[in-house]
């Protein structure tokens, strides 16, 4: 955990909106708890936040039912936009039934922007107590200290930016920081984002490897997300990712681009994304590699939680076996997609900040998630799989 902000402690019975019958009681210790949550029920809390980063959630309940639920938390549930910010996906409730010891359930990474925030605990069984909901921060916001500005206008390409990764061991930290936690990304991914760890990214014979591991650090699933935020970032230019991808259901590999204003959920779709390399599993062929790669812009106006997304998909042979190069042209008045050079998307909407955030600072992703809304359900008898970049690269026109 980082120092210099303080824990934030949600005591249950401070709570200021809510649904359902249930009772508020002490318990023999002189605790206050809310007793007898049910499923369909919520608590609302006003929570401050003191400074902008990934927090910790963690939750002391017990559960009276003779089964094992799952709860939630909900964010920004006020927000203008009619949102669901589920920013823990589901936690386990364990069984105790009657009369059952009280235990502290958790979710790591959660992203909370400073300031206010009227949050929602879900209860998702029955018979629900809960005593305390706690903020840890883990990691400070890292704020991008340079941006490169690509001129766009010329004959030819420049290299400006890359990585190579030709090193040895973990990625280049001087380009690179890591996205950690396993609070389900806005998706219900399952997987546990490490950072620093090797197992799951590393520089290996001209390569980095990303790689997905099952039954791991006791999470159902460990892998990595690294992230150019907090070292640079870039508007415009030409910018390829050289890559193969996993097959195999539930794999979810993606080289992208996020708006440097995301702070927490509610920042995004307005800060812009543009995905660059998205493939899933379960749309390769495992015996010939065969597969299709998707590029989309998500924005306030046209993002896939609104079913309007402007996207559209390439079929790429051997994407398993054999690197591709994903790449995208980004110009002040539009974004065009490629996979080796072959052009295959165009977004050109212009009218406005909703349409087009695209003016201002994105950071580069690379990451391999499992399941989730797009991976779908992970292949049960999986217990690895590795997404392989051999470059990064930014150009500049002159």
């Amino acid at each position: 955990m980082q120092q210099g902000a303080p824990a934030v402690m949600i005591e249950a019975e401070s709570f200021t909106a809510s649904q359902g019958e249930f009772q508020v009681a002490e318990l023999p210790d002189g605790n206050i708890v809310v007793k007898d949550l049910e499923s369909g029920d919520w608590l609302g809390f006003e929570v401050n936040v003191p400074v902008p980063g990934r927090y910790r959630c963690e939750i002391r309940l017990s559960s009276e039912s003779n089964s094992a639920g799952s709860c939630w938390i909900e964010d920004y549930y006020d927000n203008k936009d009619g949102r669901t910010y589920n920013i823990t996906a589901g936690i386990q409730v364990p069984a105790t039934r009657k009369g059952g010891v009280y235990s502290i359930v958790s979710k790591d990474g959660s992203p909370l922007d400073s300031g206010l925030h009227k949050m929602k605990f879900h209860p998702e069984s029955d018979k629900v107590n809960l005593d305390w909901i706690k903020f840890t921060l883990m990691k400070h916001h890292q704020f991008t200290p340079d941006t490169l500005v690509q001129n766009m206008e010329g004959s030819e390409w420049k290299l400006v930016w890359a990585d190579e990764f030709e090193g040895q061991g973990l990625p280049d930290t001087s380009k690179w920081t890591f996205d950690i936690g396993n609070w389900g990304w806005g998706n219900n991914e399952p997987q546990f984002y490490t950072e620093y760890r090797i197992e799951n990214a590393r520089q290996e014979n001209g390569h980095l490897i990303i790689e997905a591991r099952k039954n791991d650090m006791g999470q159902p699933w460990t892998s990595a997300r690294l992230t150019t935020r907090g070292k640079i970032s870039f508007i415009y230019g030409k910018i390829e990712f050289r890559g193969r991808v996993p097959s195999g259901d539930g794999t979810w590999a993606a080289g992208w681009l996020l708006g440097d204003a995301y702070r927490d959920e509610i920042s995004w779709p307005y800060c812009g994304e543009i995905d660059v390399l998205e493939c899933v599993g379960r749309e390769i062929d495992d015996q010939t590699g065969d597969g299709i790669n998707h590029a989309s812009c998500h924005t306030r106006a046209y993002y896939f939680k609104q079913g309007n997304q402007i996207t559209s998909i390439i079929p790429v042979q051997n994407m398993t076996d054999e690197f591709h190069i994903y790449s995208i042209e980004w110009y002040p008045d539009g974004i065009h997609a490629f996979v080796d050079g072959e052009k295959y998307f165009t977004y050109d909407q212009l009218d406005g900040e909703w349409e087009w955030p695209f003016n201002d600072p994105q950071n580069l992703i690379v990451n391999l998630a499992m399941g989730g809304g797009m991976g779908g359900e992970i292949d049960k008898n999986m217990t690895s799989a590795q997404f392989v970049l051999d470059y990064v690269r930014v150009y500049a026109k002159e």
